[in-house]
C-alpha cells in the first residue's frame, strides 16, 4: 500500500506564527490556494481511499483532493493534531513570557516534556501510529473482497507533529529526531508499506506548490 501523508495548508495562525494545535482553525486563501494546488497534483493519481483530521483545516484540505476522486473523505480523530493546552494560540514570545520553564525544557528535548494542560509527543506517536494501522487494516480489508487497483494510493491529511512522529515511527528514530526534520504547510510525504518493511519514498514534497501557493 502506497500512503501520502498531506500536511494541511495554511491557517491565519501559521501566518502569524501561532501555536497551533487541536484549535479548529479554518484555511485562508492562501491555504485555499495550497489545497488546490495538492489537489491538482494528485488528479491524476488513482486515489482510492482519502482520510483526514477532524480539524476543519484537515478536511477541507482533504475536501479539494476528494473532489477529483471517486473517494469519500473518512475522518479518523487519531489523525489530529497534538494538543498543544495552554500554549494553543500563542507565539513563541507569548510562550517564552508565559511559560518559559516548558519552551527551555522543549527546546532541549521535546520529547520528554508535555505542554501544560496538553499532551506528549510520544502520547501523540502512539494515537497516530494507531490510526495509521487503521488505515492499513481498512485498506486490506478491502483488498481481500476485491482485487487491489493498480498503481493505487491512499491519502492522509494531517499535521504537523503529527506527521513529524509518524516519520520517526517509520524510521525507528527517536522522537528527539524531529527536530533535524521539515514538514511544511501543504507538503506531500510517501510511504510505501511492502510485507516486511515501511519505506519512505520521498520526504516534504512541495514541488506542486508555484509562487503565491508557498
Amino acid at each position: 500500500m502506497r500512503l501520502i501523508l498531506v500536511r494541511h495548508g495554511q491557517t491565519e495562525w501559521n501566518r502569524l506564527k501561532r501555536i497551533q494545535g487541536i484549535s479548529d482553525q479554518g484555511l485562508n486563501e492562501k491555504g485555499l490556494k495550497q489545497a488546490e494546488a495538492i489537489a491538482e497534483v494528485l488528479k491524476e493519481r488513482n486515489v482510492t481511499a482519502i482520510y483526514a483530521s477532524p480539524l476543519k483545516r484537515a478536511r477541507d484540505s482533504a475536501l479539494a483532493i476528494a473532489r477529483h476522486h471517486d473517494a469519500e473523505v473518512v475522518t479518523l480523530s487519531g489523525l489530529r493534531e497534538m494538543d498543544a493546552g495552554e500554549v494553543d494560540g500563542l507565539t513563541y514570545a507569548e510562550m517564552a513570557a508565559r511559560h518559559g520553564d516548558f519552551l527551555e525544557k522543549w527546546m532541549r528535548d521535546c520529547s520528554s516534556v508535555t505542554p501544560p494542560g496538553g499532551c506528549s509527543l510520544p502520547e501523540l506517536q502512539d494515537r497516530v501510529w494507531g490510526a495509521i494501522q487503521e488505515i492499513v487494516e481498512r485498506q486490506a480489508a478491502r483488498e481481500a473482497v476485491r482485487k487491489p487497483e493498480p498503481g493505487g494510493v491512499v491519502v492522509a491529511v494531517s499535521h504537523y507533529f503529527a506527521i513529524l512522529t509518524t516519520l520517526c515511527k517509520v524510521l525507528g528514530q527517536s522522537i528527539s529526531e524531529s527536530r533535524r526534520m521539515r514538514v511544511d504547510l501543504a507538503s506531500l510525504c510517501t510511504l510505501d508499506f511492502e510485507p516486511s518493511r515501511i519505506v519512505l519514498v520521498s520526504m516534504n514534497d512541495t514541488c506542486h506548490l508555484r509562487k503565491g501557493a508557498r
